[in-house]
């Protein structure tokens, strides 16, 4: 198995065409307030999951990634949403919470192949997809606004095709709003513990 890490990180689960998973169905308990169903912003948040079902946008569901399968078992859903294809989706989380591991599979679930890269040092690697035009931030070394000029960024943001981002508050002053934000938080016991928030109509669509 292909690890990908940033410095310091270990992902413990990580250019260009995205293999897949399975989990299991069991109880799970919300640890915070059900989405508003008028509001466009959905947020699934968790407390305690024995065995889940890393469905995306489940209203009665919280996300828990026990292992890596669970994490595959994720992006392949996600993958297989139309919405995908112009969608930025921002990650966040600690080093090691397993963001790159996420942005692997789901790029190796729309066609990636071969060496899916870290882009910690690059801060962006693009990739040339079945269909569809993705890039891959980090923007964990980013402390320059006059890169995001000079390296083209706020084109790429403004135009179609799928954006992932590590690390996104690192440029929070410069990108427009995330479709859809993934929280990840690594457990004492190793388990991820997922938050999910939509904050566009397409964010919503990818979470329906």
């Amino acid at each position: 198995m292909e690890t990908v890490s940033q410095p310091g990180e270990q992902t413990g689960f990580g250019r260009r065409k995205v293999d897949t998973g399975h989990a299991n169905l069991g109880k799970s308990e919300l640890a915070g307030p059900l989405p508003d169903p008028g509001h466009p912003q959905r947020t699934f948040a968790l407390s305690t999951v024995e065995h889940h079902a890393p469905i995306v946008g489940s209203t009665a569901r919280p996300l828990a990634w026990q292992g890596e399968d669970d994490t595959r078992a994720f992006a392949e859903r996600l993958a297989r949403h139309p919405a995908i294809a112009d969608a930025f989706i921002a990650l966040h989380g600690e080093l090691g919470a397993g963001k790159t591991t996420l942005v692997r599979h789901l790029l190796r679930a729309l066609g990636a192949q071969g060496r899916i890269k870290s882009p910690t040092y690059a801060v962006v690697e693009p990739y040339e997809l079945p269909g569809l035009e993705a890039w891959h931030f980090d923007f964990y070394r980013f402390d320059d606004p006059r890169e995001w000029a000079d390296a083209g960024f706020r084109d790429i943001f403004a135009g179609p095709g799928l954006k992932v981002a590590e690390w996104p508050e690192k440029a929070a002053a410069l990108l427009p709003e995330a479709d859809l934000d993934i929280h990840i938080v690594l457990a004492d016991d190793g388990r991820r513990q997922v938050t999910l928030r939509a904050n566009t109509a397409r964010g919503a669509e990818l979470l329906s």
